[in-house]
């Protein structure tokens, strides 16, 4: 939701389009169900791997049936399409893209959650790259401009490592249920190291896209994000790699579970304040 909302703004800040409140709203609270939707189908067909690893979850501690849990998921699947078809085409265009990549993700045939490669490139085309498309077309069109797409592929980069954090702590049921993760095909040591330059990166890539003149918010504020961005990532990359089995046995208690989360709201709202605020053309390069 806070994807969606900081995309708006930037869309907002970068074009000087009508801004509609209902419009954003809408597109943030059906980001919201979506999310409920992707994240209950995932649980259905995690069964055999949350019985192992989550087992205090609904399915698996019998809170729910199997019944019960496919009705929510079809009801919030809906509902969440239904808000965002009134917003634009673009939008329910890019919300339709998403849902279907939610169901490649977890359900068999294709089940890309299988595929340590196609699981990460899955999840960060959705909750990276289109999240911010999303909440650009919430505003104005995403159709004549590289700028969405360019500012979307920052946090592709950024969760195309990142999501594999969660992937530790659940190499077991993974095993068992076949979903060869980066940690249970290649080990915690070599996936950490693997996924390090997702979380520096990105953060290049912001400066990069003022020197390509793509990136139209406030240079100055931009740079100083770049700079607090790529820190903090340097950091939780040195967490990461300073003990990897911890985030085996630790899991989501693991510090750069935290830190990844937290980059990733700081990341979004920055961004948008950066194209809020007044940029006097600053020459920079």
């Amino acid at each position: 939701m806070t994807g969606i909302f900081s995309g708006s703004l930037l869309g907002y800040g970068a074009t000087h389009a009508s801004l509609h409140p209902v419009h954003v709203t809408l597109a943030v609270l059906a980001a919201g169900v979506l999310n409920a939707a992707s994240n209950a189908l995932n649980q259905i067909c995690d069964l055999t791997n949350d019985r192992i690893n989550k087992p205090h979850r609904p399915l698996p501690g019998g809170a729910l049936s199997m019944r019960q849990a496919w009705t929510f998921t079809a009801a919030t699947y809906v509902l969440a399409l239904a808000m965002v078809a009134v917003v634009n085409l673009e939008t329910f265009a890019i919300y339709v893209i998403a849902a279907l990549a939610t169901f490649a993700y977890s359900a068999p045939p294709v089940r890309l959650k299988r595929h340590p490669i196609g699981s990460n490139l899955i999840i960060a085309l959705i909750r990276g790259w289109l999240l911010k498309v999303a909440g650009w077309a919430a505003v104005a069109t995403v159709l004549h401009s590289i700028e969405p797409w360019y500012i979307g592929s920052i946090y592709f980069v950024f969760l195309l490592g990142a999501t594999t954090t969660k992937d530790f702590a659940d190499i077991e049921g993974d095993r068992a249920a076949g979903c060869i993760t980066l940690p249970v095909k290649y080990g915690a040591t070599w996936s950490a190291r693997a996924i390090t330059p997702s979380f520096l990166l990105p953060w290049l890539m912001m400066p990069l896209g003022l020197a390509l003149h793509v990136l139209s918010g406030n240079r100055l504020a931009i740079l100083l994000l770049s700079v607090i961005m790529l820190t903090w990532g340097a950091y939780v990359a040195y967490l990461i790699n300073k003990d990897p089995h911890r985030l085996v046995t630790e899991g989501e208690n693991h510090p750069s579970w935290h830190h990844m989360y937290w980059m990733m709201m700081v990341g979004h709202l920055g961004l948008a304040g950066a194209y809020l605020i007044h940029n006097p053309g600053l020459q920079i390069w």
